[in-house]
């Protein structure tokens, strides 16, 4: 029989034990299970380091098998209004648990709610803290007002490390009975970034497309161009080649699908991580820099890369 199931769900950790490289956040969480008793949380990170995981998993080992009465989980961003608070999550929080001291709210993205939304949020969190905890889960911290940081106890997730996310992802192929080489493994640690979720999503689209995959199937699948492509563009624009690196970043962006933000955060890593001198470092970051701002204010995509490789083609003599 043809399993239909997105890699992502079937592998999502089922108890804390599970939750791959956190390993402080999972000793401060089996802490609160002993006791049986949570306050109220906060997690914070990167996407695809096992924030959704650990709340669904902290659940699991709290309630057991009656988890599912106890526990809701809503997108602030799908609804990030005032009334979404004074709806939706107060007559949840009103209702008594099932079998339970108290039942959990997960709150995804809470980093999205409005200022009003998290001020009416402050209030339900005191109001109902007796039968009732909460979960917060954000990317950015700072977008979280200090009087509900200040009720919550604070994880701080980390990206997930090569070493662990390469042994995770070996054992999902060994299940899947998935080959795959040791250049499509590093490809797929260099696309993820330490998203975790998108290096699974990635293997699962490359074993769609291939029986073993390697470099290029991930690359082809992510649109993502190799490093040394990136690497290669980067080189022949300082050289001062300025129509040669335009050829190069054009089949980059017609081979691969690739948008400009994705070339300047390409870009990026590879002048982080090159061995050329820290003062040229400096001045081709502060220019990418400049370059990703109006590219997100919504200027054309092409007319800044192309200015970017200019500015790269003279910046070697200036510094000179």
């Amino acid at each position: 029989m043809i399993e239909y199931e997105i890699w992502v769900e079937k592998y999502r950790p089922k108890t804390l034990d599970e939750v791959v490289d956190q390993e402080e956040v999972v000793t401060r969480l089996k802490g609160y299970v002993e006791r049986k008793n949570i306050p109220h949380l906060l997690f914070a990170g990167p996407p695809g380091t096992g924030k959704t995981a650990s709340a669904i998993a902290l659940a699991r080992d709290l309630f057991g098998d009656v988890w599912r009465d106890n526990f809701i989980e809503m997108n602030a961003s799908d609804e990030r209004g005032i009334d979404v608070v004074r709806h939706k999550i107060k007559e949840f929080a009103r209702t008594a648990p099932i079998n339970a001291p108290f039942k959990i709210i997960f709150l995804d993205e809470a980093d999205a709610l409005t200022a009003d939304a998290q001020a009416a949020l402050r209030r339900t969190m005191e109001m109902y803290s007796r039968i009732c905890r909460f979960i917060l889960s954000c990317n950015y911290i700072s977008r979280i007002i200090e009087p509900i940081q200040s009720r919550c106890a604070v994880f701080k997730f980390k990206p997930v490390p090569p070493e662990a996310m390469k042994k995770r992802l070996l054992e999902i192929c060994e299940k899947e009975g998935v080959k795959i080489t040791d250049e499509g493994m590093e490809a797929l640690i260099y696309i993820s970034g330490g998203d975790f979720r998108r290096a699974i999503n990635a293997l699962q689209g490359a074993a769609a497309l291939n029986k073993v995959i390697d470099a290029d199937t991930v690359y082809q699948i992510t649109a993502t161009a190799r490093p040394e492509e990136v690497k290669e563009l980067l080189e022949t624009a300082l050289e001062g080649k300025f129509m040669e690196a335009r050829e190069k970043l054009d089949k980059l962006m017609v081979e691969y699908g690739m948008s400009g933000e994705d070339v300047v955060s390409q870009l990026f890593r590879e002048i982080v991580s090159s061995s050329m001198d820290e003062k040229i470092k400096v001045q081709l970051v502060d220019k990418l820099g400049e370059v990703d701002f109006r590219l997100t204010e919504g200027s054309h995509e092409r007319i800044q890369l192309d200015a970017y490789l200019a500015f790269l083609a003279t910046v070697k003599g200036k510094s000179k």
